[in-house]
């Protein structure tokens, strides 16, 4: 039997807390770009080696940063002076049973194209992708060739997932992806992708600061950009009161919110480009910012500071072998079944410790924290535990999921 615990947690749910801080980087976000990137390399390596070899084998791609170029900004447009370094980094394997996969390629290719799909502004052509992807260490490489059904662990590495997501979580998560939807593209192709929302919520005052630039080729001038700016206010404002009303029949006892908004707070009227927030390309990474791998949204796609969360980079690791990668999405699952499934739980943490070597089903210790709605957590314990366990058991079946990019980690 596996060695799984459940225990009762005496705390008050995050949505009834007093104060509660989220944040959500969005799409074009430096940090995000740098995440979502390596992971799709992943994703895509992974797919490369079951094609070619009828197996993963060992690399991770976790290591990644966007260096920030230069532009000439301007109203009406301006213009790229120097372009951005993307560093793609740390292990692959290159070569097995005489056959050699073009890694830098795939990296490459693959980088470009995600530029290509999500970041309208930016031109995939126009960055210089700098490879640094290094051959595994010897025993590491050798846990993809000894054979076993379910693979060792490649680290000693602990995670912890959770279940619901509180209203200030959902919001902040939800206002980012309005904001970078397609559609809202279309009726606003002037708001560029680089939007990050931060959430306050004390009491029932929820509080969201978005950050969001023009592209300045749609803005002729200073008037225009205030005129347009306070538009894309009102309609956030629309959206956050409308999320508002649904909180409130969600969740049992959850108080009556009142959402407020504001946007590109560091503007000041009558100092030209110096006092808007715009860019060439949608996104601050063309001459404001840098991004970095592990430095954005936690797997569930925020960063929760009420929250207990791993400091593993999920983006880019192995998904078969590394627990980095695979208790960190693992242990959210595990909490969203728990909460759905067995009654009177109101909320739940899952905590996963791996050992290096040991199969990736088998943690030294796989732990649920229960807040229970009524009655115990001792009620439950045989429900909660047959959840995990049987989870743990089709490990595999996710590492298949996580293979086929069904699984977001940021």
């Amino acid at each position: 039997m596996r060695n799984i615990v459940i225990d009762e947690l005496k705390a008050s749910e995050v949505y009834r807390q007093r104060v509660e801080v989220v944040e959500r980087k969005g799409l074009g976000h430096p940090d995000y770009i740098c995440d979502a990137i390596m992971e799709q390399i992943s994703v895509k390596l992974s797919q490369k080696y079951l094609e070619t070899f009828g197996s993963i084998l060992h690399y991770n791609i976790d290591k990644g940063m966007l260096v920030a170029g230069k532009v000439e900004g301007r109203l009406g447009g301006g213009r790229v002076v120097s372009p951005m370094r993307l560093i793609i980094g740390d292990r692959a394997t290159f070569e097995a049973q005489g056959i050699e996969i073009d890694v830098p390629a795939l990296a490459v290719n693959t980088a470009q194209q995600w530029l290509r799909d999500n970041i309208r502004f930016v031109d995939p052509e126009n960055l210089i992708y700098q490879i640094e992807l290094k051959r595994g260490s010897a025993e590491l490489t050798d846990i993809f060739r000894r054979g076993e059904k379910i693979l060792g662990a490649n680290d000693t590495s602990a995670a912890v997932g959770y279940a619901p997501l509180s209203p200030t979580e959902k919001l902040v998560f939800e206002c980012e992806r309005y904001l970078n939807s397609r559609k809202f593209k279309k009726e606003y192709p002037e708001s560029g992708e680089d939007v990050k929302v931060m959430g306050l919520r004390h009491r029932e005052d929820m509080h969201l600061t978005v950050a969001m630039p023009l592209v300045d080729r749609f803005v002729e001038s200073e008037e225009a950009y205030f005129k347009k700016k306070i538009e894309l206010h009102n309609r956030i404002e629309e959206f956050t009161a409308g999320f508002a009303e649904k909180a409130r029949s969600e969740f049992e006892g959850c108080m009556c919110l009142k959402p407020t908004v504001s946007l590109n707070t560091l503007d000041i009227p009558g100092r030209g480009l110096q006092g808007i927030y715009t860019t060439v390309t949608g996104t601050s990474a063309e001459d404001a910012d840098g991004g970095q791998v592990g430095r954005g949204n936690r797997v569930n796609g925020i960063i929760p500071l009420n929250r207990p969360v791993s400091s593993e980079a999920a983006a880019g690791k192995n998904p078969v072998s590394h627990t980095g990668k695979v208790y960190n999405l693992l242990s959210h699952r595990i909490a969203a079944r728990i909460y759905s499934e067995v009654p009177d739980i109101s909320e739940v943490y899952v905590w996963l410790l791996s050992e290096i070597g040991t199969p990736i089903d088998q943690p030294q210790i796989a732990t649920a924290q229960l807040i229970m709605k009524k009655g115990s957590a001792s009620e439950v314990e045989k429900e909660v535990a047959e959840v995990m366990e049987k989870e743990l058991e089709n490990i595999q079946a996710f590492s298949m999921e996580l293979v086929a990019g069904k699984c977001p980690v940021c």
